[in-house]
């Protein structure tokens, strides 16, 4: 706990598949948004303590302790307290109620138990509606409390059985919170149940919330059991696939790039952004991801959503793809911020929304057409109508590659002639070429390849500095970029050539430090942004990558083993490590785990070919 909030990485996160809440190690929900990722908060302390609001549980006693862990294979949390008088627990999780079609309710089941000895439990349930911007009423049945607002309604549900005594007592404040009091002894259960959409509580059994728990169980071992790794970091890798599971939005089959917003990159600095939405770039990795686990059906799931964008490309001569959308597919992000919260540890301002949306990124098209090209090669083919959607864009691209752009960092400094981006284009038409040659269908292939050669001759010209023995950022400069890292991985330049290798050597001496890699270096290559920010991981497993590739795998090791030190007490990542150590940035983050997952299954195939002898 620092300045009165919990560090971000003391949390686990819980979901149903449309939204997801963040549980503290100390039993509090102090993130939760319905009934989307991208809806205003329900409960938000963790962007203002004093008017976020929350549901929090705690034991009655002057000092406690806490252990955190997940029901294993499953999205379900238990959190444990250790007490001088026993030992209790609270068992979180959102049952999974619908893979299709976007749900009216979303539950999340608060189960209390006492494990040995004797416990009082102390339950404080304080909703603010809309980001606290919604005044509720509170009204207290047997059954349970509705909070009622103008727009939204939370009913919570008292678990007990009808022929249990007592246990619980309490009240509402001034304010419409409630307080109440449990005590349990060894072998007692009781909860609650807490409703979004719900306008009524109703009691309910333990023995139907062990049902919904089984079943939630269920799903989840289930699922895993698809997964295909086998390697030397199963269980890392497992958790990361939960964790990308419960970001993704079922309906529509769109990641978000975080299930937050506004957790700062800076502790008090303005790089606040909201990532509940699904970013093409995201989306296109995630395909990879999940098919390289045998995830099927997700990466389809993404593919059609990517295919819908795509179909819904605009003729007018503007970039045809936006850099991200909301999860339905729309594109409406206008950015704004929360002047009434404090922000995380006084981090201002509180951003929702999210401004970078009308940037031109020009990566996004080759990391889309790698992602379709890759799902090609595993039998999943487009229809032609896709096809001629897809010929679209990249004739579109062939006009417009040479420009200046804002980048896959989304800077506010202004456009540049990013390499990154350019290697991207070159990866865009490379895997158009490709597609049209295997299916034999019409494209304009000439046009693709002479742009395609092109943008190769334009990087070894322009994006390589004769000075560092490096590629860099961006034509104008001698910067470094992590991005870069993923050059060779692409098949743009081969893991050994020398071009390549001295590339490596100026990272290490630039952006790596131990085993944390910065993205870059922000005041040799200003951003438009006031401040400094962490390492990135997601930078330092695409380098794990990278120096597997290249053969450095002793290196790549360690540096992989290290970068798991840095994980949370349950296995998850935000976005930034930063100086102390510490997770910072939003929590957790896909593109984190999708690299974590990418770095373990090259990691492990290239340890085990040295092991062979190949």
């Amino acid at each position: 706990m620092k300045d009165g909030y919990p560090l971000i990485e003391d949390h686990g996160l819980i979901g149903d598949l449309q939204t997801s809440a963040l549980v503290s190690t100390d039993g509090s929900i102090d993130w939760f948004c319905a009934p989307r990722f991208d809806s205003p908060s329900v409960f938000g302390a963790l962007l203002d303590k004093d008017k976020g609001g929350y549901c929090r549980i705690r034991p009655v006693a002057d000092e406690f302790t806490t252990k955190q862990l997940y029901f294993p294979d499953t999205a379900a949390l238990v959190t444990r307290y250790l007490t001088e008088e026993g030992v209790g627990e609270v068992v979180d999780f959102m049952p999974v109620t619908s893979s299709h079609v976007p749900a009216e309710h979303h539950r999340i089941v608060r189960l209390l138990r006492c494990i040995r000895g004797q416990m009082t439990f102390e339950i404080d349930i304080a909703p603010r509606f809309d980001y606290g911007r919604e005044p509720h009423e509170t009204q207290i049945s047997e059954g349970g409390v509705v909070f009622r607002g103008e727009a939204t309604t939370m009913a919570v549900s008292i678990v007990r059985e009808p022929e249990d005594e007592e246990l619980g007592r309490g009240g509402a404040n001034e304010s419409g919170d409630v307080r109440a009091e449990l005590t349990l002894r060894t072998g007692e259960a009781r909860g609650m149940i807490l409703d979004v959409g719900a306008t009524e509580a109703r009691e309910t059994s333990v023995g139907e919330v062990w049902d919904l728990f089984n079943g939630t169980v269920q799903f989840w071992t289930t699922w895993l059991e698809q997964c295909t790794y086998t390697g030397r970091w199963r269980e890392m890798v497992n958790r990361s696939a939960i964790t990308l599971k419960l970001m993704t939005y079922a309906p529509s089959g769109g990641l978000v790039a975080a299930p937050t917003a506004a957790l700062p990159e800076q502790i008090g600095g303005e790089r606040n952004w909201d990532y509940r939405f699904t970013w093409v770039r995201d989306a296109s990795f995630s395909v990879y991801a999940l098919l390289a686990l045998g995830f099927m059906d997700e990466a389809v799931a993404f593919g059609v959503w990517m295919r819908e964008r795509v179909m819904d490309t605009r003729a007018d001569g503007t970039a045809p793809l936006n850099i991200m959308y909301r999860i339905d597919g729309s594109s409406e992000l206008v950015e704004e911020s929360l002047e009434h919260w404090a922000g995380y540890r006084d981090s201002f301002p509180v951003r929702i929304g999210n401004g970078a949306a009308d940037q031109l990124q020009l990566d996004i098209y080759g990391e889309m057409m790698d992602s379709l090209y890759l799902a090609d090669q595993r039998g999943f083919q487009m229809n032609y109508a896709g096809w001629l959607k897809l010929c679209g864009v990249l004739d579109w691209l062939v006009d417009h590659w040479d420009q200046p752009e804002e980048g896959i960092w989304e800077t506010r400094g202004g456009r540049q002639h990013f390499t990154y981006g350019r290697l991207m284009c070159w990866v865009a038409f490379d895997r158009g070429i490709r597609l049209a040659a295997k299916r034999g269908w019409p494209a304009s292939v000439d046009s693709w390849t002479a742009a395609r050669d092109a943008v190769f001759r334009q990087i070894m010209e322009k994006g390589w500095s004769p000075e560092r023995q490096a590629f860099v950022q961006h034509y104008d400069t001698h910067v470094l970029d992590a991005s870069l890292l993923r050059m060779a991985a692409l098949g743009f330049i081969g893991p050994n050539d020398p071009m390549w290798q001295s590339t490596l050597d100026a990272m290490d001496e630039e952006l790596v430090t131990d085993s944390l890699v910065y993205r870059y270096d922000p005041e040799a290559s200003p951003d438009g942004l006031r401040g400094s920010e962490g390492t990135f991981s997601l930078c330092t497993f695409t380098y794990v990558e990278a120096l597997a590739g290249a053969g450095r795998l002793d290196k790549a090791r360690i540096t992989f083993e290290k970068m798991l030190t840095y994980a949370n007490h349950l296995g998850l990542y935000s976005e930034e490590i930063a100086l102390s150590g510490e997770q910072i940035g939003n929590f957790p983050q896909a593109f984190t785990h999708l690299a974590l997952i990418n770095a373990a299954i090259t990691l492990d195939a290239e340890l085990s070919r040295r092991a062979e002898g190949r």
